[in-house]
């Protein structure tokens, strides 16, 4: 694909461009400096310099609680799979946001295919907006490479001043450039100032954590009966808040609700949390992770070890949202390294 700039001043009117016929999500305020994404309608509601929100995008693919069937035997029906959609443009989205929906496009797409996921995903816009220097301490983005755009979105911005470089990524990207009027043709200036950002964040980013990508998997792999968990194990609340903050947690729960005379029912899905002690609870009462700080240990393969086995993915994308939310200050950068330090 290609590029093109965008004037801050045309901002207001891309905005205006996007909601005239669909729905804008963006970051926007809340107090004591956290953001959500939320529908907007114009720029000033937007929090350009918002750090990243309590809750990541994936609440509009895999929603909290959505309808997956209903029934309804009083007209004869059968069971009928449902799918809310609706057009919608994801505008503001960090790079950390991007590889948190790209891990989740993997698993969805996996066998067996979720359908609700993949039907979902097609009516939406991304829009990216890149950081140019680090939200906050709680980071830990430039570890796994993605403090930098890695593909995801249909648009990319890049603030370079009086303008943003604009990544066209994807045909849609490309008719929506086309079809607002408000985009510029690339000039060589801007192609420098690109570059020299780029290299200017090359030294502004560092690995927040002393370890190289490829030593994570064997790190976990080497510390299954480390006395981390067990430390850890003891401060958790098991609240379930870091796995609802993070970008690339998808488990849930399936629940019927039959009305009372049973003619009538639906089938919800329900976020779930590795953390919960009922979790992996099974029949006979039975629970191969009672203990508190073997949820976490399996949280945090979950994210370092286990999609490396079959994705060849690492799934925390260093947002830090885990370490912002956990009510226990279990903070991920602090845990890697009392791993490191047992494990030399």
């Amino acid at each position: 694909m290609s590029g093109v700039l965008l004037y801050k001043s045309e901002l207001c009117g891309l905005i205006h461009f996007l909601v005239a016929d669909q729905t804008v999500i963006a970051p926007v305020p809340l107090t004591h400096g956290q953001f959500k994404f939320a529908a907007v309608t114009t720029l000033e509601e937007i929090a350009l310099d918002a750090i990243p929100t309590l809750l990541p995008p994936k609440k509009y693919f895999l929603p909290p609680q959505e309808s997956l069937l209903q029934y309804d035997t009083t007209q004869g029906e059968k069971m009928q799979a449902e799918v809310a959609i609706e057009e919608t443009v994801l505008f503001g989205l960090h790079t950390c946001d991007l590889a948190g929906i790209q891990c989740l496009d993997m698993v969805f797409a996996d066998r067996p295919k979720d359908l609700h996921y993949m039907i979902r995903k097609q009516h939406f816009t991304l829009i990216g907006l890149e950081c140019n220097d680090y939200c906050d301490s709680s980071a830990n983005c430039a570890m796994l490479f993605n403090h930098l755009p890695k593909g995801g979105y249909d648009l990319f911005l890049t603030d370079l001043g009086d303008y943003y470089f604009v990544d066209i990524n994807t045909h849609k990207g490309d008719l929506l450039v086309e079809k607002s009027g408000l985009f510029v043709p690339v000039t060589p200036a801007a192609q420098d100032n690109l570059q020299k950002l780029r290299q200017i964040k090359t030294k502004r980013f560092k690995s927040e954590i002393p370890i190289r990508y490829q030593d994570i998997k064997p790190l976990f792999e080497a510390s299954f009966e480390s006395n981390v968990w067990t430390d850890i194990g003891a401060k958790c609340l098991a609240c379930g808040n870091c796995t609802n903050a993070c970008p690339t947690c998808y488990c849930f729960d399936i629940v019927d609700e039959p009305e009372f005379d049973l003619t009538r029912g639906k089938r919800l899905r329900i976020w779930d949390s590795c953390q919960h002690e009922n979790f992996a609870r099974i029949a006979g009462g039975e629970n191969f992770r009672k203990e508190r700080g073997d949820r976490q240990r399996h949280r945090y393969n979950r994210k370092f070890h286990y999609p490396m086995e079959r994705y060849k993915q690492i799934f925390c994308t260093g947002c830090g949202r885990c370490s912002r939310t956990c009510m226990a200050r279990i903070d991920l950068k602090e845990t890697f390294n009392a791993l490191i330090e047992e494990c030399r």
